[in-house]
């Protein structure tokens, strides 16, 4: 298994107890993300809407790429590897 950093933002901390960054440990992008859900179960509302999509405002990059460009989670990650958890701010 391969161990990825995962970054979120200050806003989603408080859910990670505190801190903004955590290691897992995954065979692929998929597995990264359910390790991480699995261990912080309170994030999914977060991330994810009711039928399992990803919330419009929500962006995860694989080290430099947004997984939306992917054209599947199933990516192998190596050592080394992060996960990006963005969310977009708006207001005025």
């Amino acid at each position: 298994m391969a161990t990825v950093q995962v970054r979120l933002p200050g806003l989603l901390a408080q859910i990670m107890g505190g801190t903004k960054e955590v290691i897992v440990e995954a065979d692929t992008l998929q597995g990264a993300v359910g390790q991480l859900l699995a261990d912080f179960p309170a994030l999914k509302v977060h991330l994810y809407d009711e039928s399992g999509r990803m919330r419009p405002h929500i962006n995860l990059f694989y080290n430099d790429t947004n997984i939306r460009w992917l054209s599947s989670p199933d990516v192998p990650v190596l050592d080394g590897d992060r996960l990006t958890v963005m969310q977009a701010v708006s207001g005025g």
